[in-house]
């Protein structure tokens, strides 16, 4: 099972002539991000409501906001009206000493801290009930979402994974083409400088047999296939949260798949590590969204 940290939940209730409206936008991070958007009045709930998204959420950038909408669907507020009238008369009063002309006044005062409140007043016990409902509710929504979105990015990833191993075996033939091709090489360099019967034949095996050794990959193409295998045997486990070991294992196969390119010595092989590197980074987006 895989989950996305890409997500989205929203969820309702009525509350007398209002509606209580709470909405969970998630994005991927290394942490949880959790940032909240509330009424004043709800503000002893906050605590337990950040107690809820980092358990059920784990790790993202989340965005939750929690608003009371009237029966027209918008946000409900009240004008501090005696904060307006002493914000007005302080400021009508410095403009009229210091005879400052302030035609847009009503402006400046709106923008004045404290100004405009929520028109609510603190849950009752049956509201409580009903705002830890809702919650629990958008929560659910998010993670449905993120399943549904593992889901894709799961598929994404054996398809990249699969692609990887299918380039792999076709390593093979051309490595062998390879060996032919740097032991001719290497005989036809040493005739062009030296006669043929100056050339020693054992010594000239002996340094052929070292050049291949030191550009032998069957080591790296062992080791790349374990680590295929093993990202997909993590793929497919039950682990809720599995990116960052997943991203642990994408990074040892770019390693072999990196060296695999450093010894190819070889334009087919190269082809063949471009296209296995093209895959990985395909992962490694992939990976970026995943829990």
């Amino acid at each position: 099972m895989l989950l996305s940290m890409t997500s989205y939940g929203r969820a309702s209730a009525p509350l007398d002539d209002r509606h209580l409206v709470v909405e969970i936008k998630t994005l991927n991070s290394k942490f949880i991000d959790l940032r909240i958007k509330m009424p004043s009045t709800l503000n002893g709930h906050e605590i337990w409501l950040r107690k809820q998204i980092q358990e059920r959420l784990s790790r993202g950038k989340v965005e939750t906001t929690v608003a009371f909408e009237n029966e027209l669907g918008t946000d409900t507020y009240k004008i501090n009206r005696a904060r307006f009238k002493s914000y007005y008369k302080q400021l009508k009063g410095l403009t009229d000493e210091m005879a400052i002309d302030a035609p847009d006044l009503l402006g400046s005062i709106v923008r004045m801290p404290e100004l405009v409140s929520s028109d609510e007043a603190a849950l009752t016990e049956e509201e409580r009930t009903t705002f830890e409902a809702v919650v629990d509710e958008a929560l659910e929504q998010v993670l449905k979402h993120r399943r549904e979105e593992g889901n894709s990015i799961e598929q994404a990833l054996r398809s990249y994974v699969g692609s990887i191993s299918e380039h792999l075996v076709k390593v093979d033939p051309f490595e062998r083409q390879r060996v032919s091709a740097i032991r001719s090489r290497m005989s036809r360099n040493l005739q062009e400088y030296m006669k043929k019967e100056n050339v020693d034949e054992n010594r000239f095996e002996q340094e052929v047999m070292f050049y291949l050794e030191k550009i032998d990959i069957s080591e790296e193409k062992v080791r790349l296939r374990q680590h295929c295998d093993y990202f997909l045997e993590v793929l497919g486990d039950q682990t809720e949260q599995k990116g960052r070991k997943l991203n642990f294992i994408g990074q040892e196969m770019g390693r072999e798949i990196n060296t695999l390119g450093a010894k190819a010595y070889s334009t087919d092989l190269q082809k063949l590590v471009v296209l296995m590197k093209d895959d990985l980074e395909k992962i490694k987006e992939q990976l970026a969204n995943v829990l």
